[in-house]
């Protein structure tokens, strides 16, 4: 069986909570060798006591943390300290990247961007994943994802027509930053495996959110045209695509290529409208987007969505409308293998992690290798481990320790 496509690489990564874990969780599941750097002063990662769901009853195994920490190692090491970020570098030596979310006033203080790293290792690249960037007027504000939707325009098109504004329903942006700042860092390896030289990658919330408005900016930018909210969820060029009344709820149909509307009117009993002159292409069915509506709602509510789920599957671009319980539940997940079972450490009863705990598969699937399914470190787990790699003895470690360099 092959290995994984990232194994021999190794990540540094000074990160908490979301955005950054889940980006290095990516590189982790591709099988790089990602080491989380914790501070022991203030219990490491603050996703770690984040609740209100625990995998113990002692609040020490944070649901919440493991989403974003699988396959993960941990050494215990307080950068604040002269011996802390002395150890820091003698580790950097040995990686090809360091990553961070922290403010973007904070890596260069703490010594984690390339100008004060490439003495050691001079491929080493070091990736910053920031709220606003590490230059100009906001870097040094703290910023989250929800202020990066309201303030990218994401509020403006989610939601119903007169409604309050509305945030995505998930921390899309966080997630969506990470996985770029993976991606950043991963290219750069590339490059600086080829030409012996590092660099910065700089993401931020901010640009990702800006950036991920695509075809709506470039509208506005170049045609003066303000996207609004539309009703039902409905896509600003094609229709049908929103969501329709069924007999027991709701099901939400996208005919995005011409050859779906006459099949959609076979099925639903009315092949007579895929000739109608005033629905013959998708310019003259967004003009009649009302019209669709009335007669699709009507239509439809002769059956059940789940029903229609069987007459439209594989035919018409379809999907039922889910909780997050019948979203897990889906017979199609199992039938996908998407949801897999992580055993616990083999010290799980010391750390308060004793059964099999569930979560969602990784949605990169690589021939020839199984996913690694480890759960999340725990804090400083593999400290002593990697301080004997770099040469220190059991009682170095117990004076770093007593000192409070490292946890």
């Amino acid at each position: 069986m092959a290995g994984q496509p990232l194994e021999g690489v190794r990540i540094l990564a000074v990160e908490q909570y979301g955005a950054g874990p889940f980006g290095t969780m990516y590189l982790a599941n591709q099988g790089a060798e990602v080491i989380k750097i914790e501070n022991p002063a203030d219990g490491g990662d603050m996703a770690r006591g984040v609740g209100p769901y625990f995998f113990d009853d002692d609040g020490r195994q944070s649901q919440f943390f493991h989403s974003f920490n699988l396959n993960k190692r941990s050494v215990a090491l307080d950068l604040r300290s002269d011996e802390g970020r002395r150890i820091f570098r003698e580790l950097a030596a040995t990686a090809d990247a360091v990553t961070n979310n922290l403010r973007g006033d904070v890596p260069e203080k703490l010594g984690l961007d390339y100008a004060s790293l490439k003495d050691v290792n001079p491929k080493i690249v070091c990736g910053h994943l920031s709220a606003y960037g590490r230059d100009g007027s906001r870097k040094t504000w703290p910023g989250y994802d929800y202020l990066m939707q309201a303030e990218a325009g994401w509020f403006s098109v989610t939601g119903e027509p007169g409604s309050p504004p509305s945030r995505f329903g998930l921390s899309v942006v966080d997630l969506m930053t990470g996985v770029t700042m993976a991606f950043g860092v991963s290219s750069a390896i590339l490059q600086a495996r080829a030409s012996g030289e590092g660099r910065d990658v700089d993401v931020s919330l901010f640009d990702l959110a800006l950036h991920t408005v695509t075809y709506l900016s470039t509208w506005y930018l170049n045609a003066g045209h303000v996207q609004d909210r539309l009703p039902r969820s409905a896509h600003p060029s094609l229709t049908p695509c929103q969501t329709y009344k069924t007999r027991d709820g709701w099901i939400y149909l996208m005919c995005n290529k011409e050859k779906f509307w006459p099949a959609l009117c076979r099925k639903i009993g009315r092949p007579e409208l895929a000739t109608d002159p005033r629905f013959a292409t998708f310019k003259d069915r967004l003009a009649e987007r009302p019209a669709i509506q009335e007669i699709l709602d009507e239509a439809l509510s002769a059956k059940t969505t789940a029903e229609w789920m069987v007459e439209f599957g594989g035919t018409v671009p379809a999907s039922p409308i889910l909780d997050i319980a019948d979203a897990m539940d889906n017979p199609f997940v199992a039938e996908r293998d998407g949801i897999h079972d992580f055993a616990p450490p083999p010290n799980g009863a010391a750390l308060g992690l004793e059964e099999a705990f569930r979560m969602v598969a990784h949605p990169i699937r690589n021939s020839g290798s199984a996913p690694p399914k480890r759960p999340g470190p725990e804090l400083g787990g593999d400290t002593d481990g990697l301080l004997a790699e770099l040469g220190y003895g059991s009682e170095q470690i117990a004076a770093l320790r007593k000192a409070g360099a490292v946890g």
